[in-house]
C-alpha cells in the first residue's frame, strides 16, 4: 500500500511540471534571467535564514518569522517579497493571516541552473 506524504496545509502542492530539466540551460537567456533573479533573492544572509526557517517548517507565518530574526516587521515583509517575486517562495493569504512557504519546484530549477553553469 502506498503512503502519501502529508500534504502541507500552508501552500498548494508543488506543480511537478515547473522543473526544467538542465539539458540545453546553456543556450537559454531566459535561465539566465531566471538565474539572476534567484541569486539576487538568496543574495542576503537574512533571505537564505529565512528559507532555512520555512524548509524546517519552523515559522510559516510573517511574525513567527519576525519572532526569530532580530528586524522588524517590514524588513521580514520586504525580504519576504523577494523571495516571492522570484518564485521560491510562495503565500496563502487567508483572512488577516498570511502563511508562507518554500516552493520546492523552484529550488529544483535553481539547483539545476547552477549546475549547468
Amino acid at each position: 500500500m502506498k503512503h502519501n506524504p502529508p500534504v502541507d496545509p500552508c501552500c498548494a502542492p508543488d506543480d511537478p511540471q515547473a522543473v526544467h530539466l538542465a539539458t540545453g540551460l546553456l543556450d537559454d537567456p531566459q535561465a539566465d534571467t531566471h538565474l539572476a533573479a534567484f541569486a539576487k533573492a538568496v543574495g542576503h544572509p537574512t533571505r537564505v535564514r529565512i528559507l532555512r526557517m520555512l524548509a524546517r517548517k519552523e515559522a510559516h507565518m510573517c511574525s513567527h518569522i519576525v519572532d526569530e530574526l532580530p528586524l522588524a516587521q517590514s524588513t521580514v515583509s520586504e525580504h519576504l517579497r523577494i523571495l516571492r517575486s522570484a518564485g521560491l517562495v510562495q503565500a496563502n493569504e487567508k483572512g488577516p493571516r498570511v502563511s508562507y512557504c518554500i516552493v520546492p519546484s523552484a529550488l529544483k530549477r535553481f539547483k539545476a541552473l547552477l549546475e549547468a553553469v
